[in-house]
């Protein structure tokens, strides 16, 4: 059975308020939940800054397919990381516009290498590295 520890903290009433309406913005039931979740990001944030820490990511591309060559260079360095992609995807858009899902599992600092090199491929429209946890050292 797990432990609840309990503590309060003290906040200015207007920085309360604040965070009452992200809250309910972002569909927290109660404190406690959101407290949580935000301090469980600041623990994913600190795994990241080790380069040597097993991570997991979800980089997503958008592009062009019809930009000459760029999806066989973006195919020829996701073969260049093979051993940090577990899974891609690729989704039609529209006529010209795809998205590229690539999901990674490794350490953190080849995986922000290898997404680096991906997003800054010419003519890549834009593209986020989602940082994750494998929950391993999270409760």
């Amino acid at each position: 059975m797990e432990k609840t520890v309990r503590f309060s903290i003290s906040l200015e009433l207007d920085l309360s308020k604040q965070f009452d309406q992200w809250m309910k913005k972002n569909g927290y039931q109660n404190r406690s939940e959101a407290i949580r979740d935000l301090i469980r990001d600041k623990l994913v944030e600190e795994e990241w800054k080790d380069d040597q820490k097993e991570v997991v990511a979800v980089l997503s591309l958008v592009y062009d397919h019809e930009s000459r060559e760029l999806p066989e260079v973006l195919t020829a360095v996701q073969h260049e990381h093979y051993h940090l992609i577990i899974s891609s995807t690729h989704i039609h858009l529209d006529k010209h516009n795809c998205l590229e899902a690539i999901i990674m599992k490794g350490k953190a600092g080849q995986i922000k290498k290898a997404a680096n090199k991906l997003l800054s491929l010419r003519r890549v429209k834009h593209g986020r590295l989602v940082m994750s946890t494998t929950g391993k050292d999270i409760a």
